[in-house]
């Protein structure tokens, strides 16, 4: 069977993400002893032995509904999403005075164009506005982005609200920065298992790991608890251009 809790898993949280998953595989019982972090995340998100992941709502409903069962959302209680949400905040240099529609013209960052948060809400937000970016840069993560715009090697990024709240408290580069923007919400990051495992159990087993945790470990990894949201809730979300 394979584990992995791939989308949060800063350096400095992993003793936190380390005491979730042994917490989680307590109530399981049958589970691995440790969380792969060899793995490659769509080999993990595709094998048959997938017993927990986390992934991202684009490839989730782009590639992976009907593939795999959709076990629960995280509750981040982040400011302005209900239970279960979480958005994009854009990021400028501090230092950088122009307003956002200037900043959607001019250099972006973005880990990928597979990513909801970096890209396809990106895309959304600047659509509703009346503008069509472009891409200038891809980093390969949102801490990646993060200090792609404090170097000056881009202008703006969308960053998941959840990443941003770590990557304030643990990279320098984000007292470079300030939030322009702030995009509408949409489910978060979707815990996943291979399909014919019953989801329930899994669901059962995190929340009560997350409630077992100490309140300091559960604020560490910004992590409240889960919620049930329908597969829908997915899937309605618009595919971004050129994806």
């Amino acid at each position: 069977m394979i584990a992995t809790l791939p989308m949060y898993d800063f350096p400095e949280l992993r003793a936190e993400t380390d005491a979730l998953w042994q917490a989680i595989r307590r109530d399981l019982g049958d589970a691995p002893d440790a969380l792969d972090r060899e793995i490659d995340p769509w080999e993990a998100w595709q094998s048959p032995g997938l017993l927990l992941s986390q992934t991202c709502s684009l490839p989730f409903r782009k590639h992976l509904v009907g593939r795999v069962t959709l076990v629960a959302s995280p509750d981040h209680a982040l400011p302005g999403c209900a239970p279960g949400y979480y958005r994009s905040v854009l990021v400028a240099r501090r230092d950088d005075a122009r307003g956002l529609s200037d900043l959607l013209a001019a250099r972006i960052a973005a880990n990928g164009t597979d990513s909801q948060s970096g890209y396809a809400a990106l895309m959304s937000h600047a659509t509703g506005l009346g503008l069509h970016p472009s891409v200038a840069l891809i980093t390969g993560s949102h801490r990646a982005s993060a200090r792609a715009v404090a170097e000056g090697r881009a202008d703006l990024a969308a960053l998941d609200a959840q990443s941003w709240r770590l990557i304030a408290r643990h990279d320098a580069a984000a007292t470079a920065l300030r939030v322009a923007d702030e995009t509408a919400p949409s489910p978060a990051l979707p815990y996943i298992t291979a399909r014919g495992r019953d989801p329930e159990r899994l669901r059962a087993a995190l929340s009560a790991a997350i409630a077992a945790l100490p309140q300091s470990s559960r604020d560490a990894l910004g992590l409240q608890g889960v919620v049930a949201l329908p597969e829908r809730a997915y899937t309605a979300l618009p595919l971004p251009p050129e994806c």
